[in-house]
Parts: C-alpha cells; sequence; structure tokens
C-alpha cells in the first residue's frame, strides 16, 4: 500500500473513533477554545491581577500564552493518537494488519505523520485566532513546523509507557510538566539556557520568542530542535516497537 491508500483506509476509522469518545471530540477543539479565551477573557483577568500583586505581567504575555497555545495544540493531538494506539493494541488490531497489506512500517509511518499534520494546521490556524502574533506566513510556518513533530512524540509516549487507557489518562495528567523548562529557560541567562535544549520543548519555545523578536537566528534554532525532536521520535519508535512485539 503506497501513502495515500494508507490515509485512504485510516482516515476514515480514527475519524470514527474520535467522534465515538466524548473526550477526544473535545481534545479536538480545545486549542481553539484556548485561542478565543486567549484573544478575549485572559488579557482582563491578567490586567486585574496585575493591580493586585503589583507587577508587571502583560509584557510577558505574547511569549508565554503564545508558546503555551504553541504546544496546545501538538500535545492534543498526540494524546488522541495516543489513546487510539492505545485502543488498538487492546482491540488487538495491530495483530490483524498483519495478515493485510499493511505493513507495520507504513502504519507507523502514518501514526507519525498524521499529528503532524494536525499540529501543523492547528498552528497555523491558532496562533493569528488568539492576536498574539502577528508573522509572515514563512515565519509562522517555520513556527509550526518546530512545534509539529512534538506531536508524534507525545503520541508515543503515551503508547509506549501506558500499558492500559487507565495509565494513559495518569501519564497525560503529567504531560503539562515538559511546559516548565521552556520557561525556566527564558530567564535563564546564556550560556546556562543551552542546558534545556535538551528538553524537546525548549526548541519550538525558542523559535516562537524569536519570531517574535524577529531575530533571525530562528531558522538555526528550527534545524537544531528539528534534529533534537527526530532524535528523540527515533528512541520512542525503537520502545513502541519492543512493547508491541512483546
Amino acid at each position: 500500500m503506497n501513502v495515500i491508500q494508507v490515509w485512504q483506509a485510516l482516515g476514515p476509522i480514527d475519524i470514527r473513533s474520535v467522534q465515538r469518545d466524548p473526550l477526544l471530540r473535545w481534545l479536538v477543539g480545545l486549542p481553539l477554545v484556548a485561542a478565543l479565551a486567549a484573544r478575549w477573557l485572559l488579557p482582563g483577568l491578567l490586567a486585574q491581577l496585575e493591580e493586585l500583586l503589583q507587577l508587571e505581567l502583560l509584557p510577558y504575555y505574547p511569549d508565554f500564552i503564545g508558546f503555551a497555545l504553541l504546544l496546545l495544540g501538538p500535545m492534543l493531538a498526540g494524546v488522541v493518537i495516543g489513546f487510539l494506539l492505545l485502543d488498538q493494541r487492546d482491540d488487538q488490531t495491530l495483530i490483524a494488519l498483519q495478515v493485510t497489506p499493511l505493513s507495520l512500517n507504513n502504519y507507523l509511518a502514518y501514526r507519525v505523520t498524521m499529528p503532524v499534520v494536525i499540529s501543523i494546521g492547528l498552528s497555523l490556524l491558532v496562533l493569528p485566532l488568539s492576536g498574539l502574533v502577528s508573522l509572515p506566513v514563512p515565519v509562522l510556518l517555520a513556527v509550526a513546523v518546530s512545534a509539529a513533530p512534538m506531536a508524534p512524540l507525545f503520541a508515543l509516549f503515551l503508547a509506549a509507557f501506558a500499558a492500559n487507557k487507565v495509565q494513559g489518562f495518569a501519564i497525560q495528567k503529567m504531560m503539562g510538566i515538559v511546559f516548565l523548562p521552556p520557561l525556566v529557560a527564558y530567564f535563564t541567562p546564556a550560556p546556562w539556557e543551552w542546558l534545556f535544549g535538551l528538553v524537546p520543548t525548549y526548541w519550538p519555545a525558542k523559535v516562537l520568542w524569536l519570531a517574535l523578536a524577529d531575530d533571525g537566528r530562528l531558522w538555526i534554532f528550527l534545524a537544531l530542535g528539528l534534529l533534537v525532536q527526530l532524535l528523540f521520535l527515533w528512541l520512542l519508535l525503537g520502545r513502541y516497537n519492543r512493547v508491541m512485539r512483546r
């Protein structure tokens, strides 16, 4: 089966699976809700919080909330695909695939590329909708691409380390911790900031912040970030393959 045939075969199945699960349906729409909240609701709340705490918070708003929205799409797309992988593992769907023309490698290629495509689409929609960024289309696309590999990373992490959906929910709740290292890196002076490059989420955050500052180094950080994320993706694919062959 070629790539188009794989998408045609598995795409409708995934759509029906998401439609049947209320939680997955909600996760799909959550980035859009968050973008609208960032545009219309959060600035007013943050201004009130500034007065209450006597701290300047609004100057950090585009950088921090923009990063949260940039990562939210890939994370939720990854969680949705991760739960679909867990469902298919529980249903022994992958065993059935062994007697079909669809190879395991093509199946995994679909599972990696599909959340990447969804993630890019969400970022291109959510970031402008939030009103936080006004970037040229090539730069906005670079920012979206910088975060896209996080989607299959989240999906494979969930599928590779959760034995079932109950454990999957527990792991999902812990995933929010990946938002913290880039925020700490934001206030960390060079060269110590580079230590956070070991965390995949650092790179899309840095690309976004450089884009907002109109800093041409974003293209260097985009390339480095993709290399780091691809390394983690290769490691997780190996782990997932071992889990599936037990």
